[in-house]
């Protein structure tokens, strides 16, 4: 790991950190996550952030769901962090970077981590799919109760994480009248990182 991309982490780390205690971020591992379609088409969802290190920034859904499909044919992404509540005017973080699925292993110990009623959802949702009803849904999760009823939930055949890769990470720090502060880190081809600021 390179001095620039641990400054950069560091940096992530000393905010997230900030976010989690401050007490005024509902969810403060709340990112809004935007994928692609293989011809540019995008999309944005939130989603929450579950791990992160060196390696990169993961998350977790259903592999079938839009944002999974379109991170099977084109797999890269963006993440953006939002801590309106931080220091002068809020802070902002974006991530950008390639994506790979985590490992069963990975996987399952999460699953394994989650609420029961949780872990129950994940096998009555066919996440993005067309749903018929409110009822149709119930039905489903009756379904799986019964069927869990006396055991433990495993993780169900399509529900993984993913984890963004950064090539790029960005740190947005609020002030007044616009004039805000950004520093922006980059990757290039080599693996060489860089760091510069930009104009807000």
């Amino acid at each position: 790991m390179t001095d620039l991309y641990a400054e950069a982490l560091s940096t992530f780390t000393t905010l997230f950190g900030e976010a989690k205690a401050a007490g005024t971020e509902v969810e403060p591992n709340a990112m809004m996550l935007a994928t692609a379609t293989t011809d540019g088409r995008p999309s944005a969802r939130t989603v929450l952030l579950k791990a992160f290190d060196a390696a990169g920034f993961v998350f977790y859904t259903h592999t079938h769901s839009q944002k999974g499909r379109e991170l099977h044919d084109n797999p890269r992404a963006a993440l953006l962090f939002l801590w309106r509540s931080l220091r002068e005017a809020g802070i902002q973080v974006r991530v950008e970077g390639a994506v790979t699925p985590v490992s069963d292993a990975e996987a399952d110990a999460y699953f394994a981590s989650r609420p029961r009623q949780s872990q129950l959802g994940a096998w009555a949702s066919m996440q993005s799919e067309t749903l018929d009803s409110r009822e149709a849904f119930d039905t489903r999760m009756a379904d799986v109760e019964t069927r869990f009823a006396d055991r433990e939930v495993p993780r169900p055949e399509g529900w993984s994480g993913y984890r963004v890769a950064p090539d790029a990470i960005e740190f947005w720090y609020g002030a007044q009248f616009r004039l805000h502060e950004r520093w922006r880190y980059e990757c290039d081809a080599a693996g060489a990182w860089s760091k510069r600021m930009l104009f807000p």
